[in-house]
């Protein structure tokens, strides 16, 4: 699995990106991206580290340029413009499998074990999953943990592979719990 977190513009980027390697993909949703995304990109980048793979055009090339700016050393994967092109639409996702594999290894990842430290259990014990208020509860320990919002099974997939320690987990628990009641 690579360890950084990869992120790229849109949901079909993600998919090609997943079908290519094992790794945690994020999508921007284009450049018009705001601050809270950035600021989960600062941790993540903290802990993990961030890869960017964008679109081999205009945008793509200003959604790197904005995220660089606010985020230190995240590594660049680059797609020619000629391996992402398809019917004249140029794209991540019109990529093969064998070209993303390509230009990420250009961005020299660092390959790490998968992580799973957290399970289906933890949500449901701490009652982030099966209850009424089980969304709000992920909200709140999201923006604590700097993970932001997912639904249960991306959440799971953050805790795990955004490095979230257990510590840190059962503290958020505990303060979401303390300004909850």
């Amino acid at each position: 699995m690579i360890k950084e977190i990869i992120v790229v513009e849109g949901r079909d980027d993600i998919q090609a990106v997943k079908n290519a390697v094992d790794a945690e993909v994020i999508a921007t949703g284009g450049y018009g991206f705001d601050k809270e995304f950035l600021n989960r990109l600062k941790i993540i980048s903290e802990k993990r580290g961030v890869i960017i793979l964008t679109d081999p055009d205009f945008a793509g090339d200003k959604i790197r340029r904005d995220i660089s700016k606010n985020l230190k050393n995240c590594k660049h994967a680059f797609l020619p413009r000629g391996k992402a092109l398809k019917k004249g639409d140029i794209g991540v996702e019109n990529a093969n499998a064998e070209d993303i594999l390509e230009a990420l290894k250009k961005a020299r990842p660092v390959v790490t074990e998968k992580r799973e430290e957290f399970t289906k259990a933890d949500l449901l014990e701490y009652g982030l999953v099966g209850m009424e208020d089980s969304r709000k509860r992920r909200e709140f320990l999201g923006k604590v943990l700097g993970i932001g919002y997912a639904n249960s099974k991306q959440f799971l997939n953050r805790l795990n592979n955004y490095g979230v320690k257990r510590e840190e987990f059962l503290a958020g628990i505990e303060r979401m719990d303390r300004e909850d009641g």
